[in-house]
């Protein structure tokens, strides 16, 4: 082999749409012996800001990663660890409940951005519960992201954080539940992106 290591972040491994599925290239024959598969409870059990989360490793990594792990001072309460392991042990069903919304949220935000197809182009994501339209304008992701803060209370992250510096990307989630939260969150969005690149 070439002595690589596949970090995998599997935070998102439950959110597929449209026939997509989940697979971890832990479970790639040959790989398990350079993997390590990283996985959040903050998107699949609604634990965000919780900090609970697990890895798998190549078992012969474990020495290693118990001295890293030594030296973190900071680890959740008991009592998030116990919700944790409920959750774990629970699996996909728990998180299965609120697919179905979500998708249906996820439509209506695909929905709206297709009425500014003119401005902006948005790939159709196959999975997690983010968008990420191109707006077509001169202005900096950074600028347009400070300017629908400051002039139409609604947020989006540039996609300079992601490493997308050519041209202006932005992530919007919709991974708000409420559909009402969503749809005024996307009417904010569309009305700010018309008014920023009319």
């Amino acid at each position: 082999m070439h002595g690589l290591l596949h970090i995998s972040d599997e935070a998102y491994e439950y959110f597929t749409w449209d026939g997509a599925a989940h697979v971890s290239p832990g479970a790639l024959p040959g790989a398990g012996a350079h993997t390590i598969s990283l996985y959040s409870l903050s998107k699949a059990y609604g634990f965000a800001g919780w900090r609970v989360g697990y890895m798998v490793i190549p078992e012969a990594w474990n020495d290693a990663v118990y001295k890293v792990q030594d030296t973190v001072l900071i680890c959740p309460p008991l009592v998030s660890q116990a919700a944790a392991l409920a959750c774990v042990q629970v699996g996909r069903a728990w998180t299965a409940r609120f697919l179905e919304p979500l998708a249906s949220v996820r439509h209506e935000v695909l929905d709206q951005f297709g009425s500014i197809a003119d401005i902006c182009d948005v790939p159709t994501p196959g999975g997690a519960f983010y968008c990420l339209p191109r707006v077509r304008t001169r202005l900096a992701a950074m600028a347009v992201m400070e300017r629908l803060v400051r002039e139409h209370q609604v947020a989006a992250i540039a996609g300079e954080t992601f490493g997308l510096t050519e041209g202006c990307y932005l992530r919007v989630s919709y991974g708000a539940l409420a559909a009402e939260t969503v749809r005024e969150g996307m009417r904010r969005l569309v009305t700010g992106l018309r008014a920023l690149t009319g």
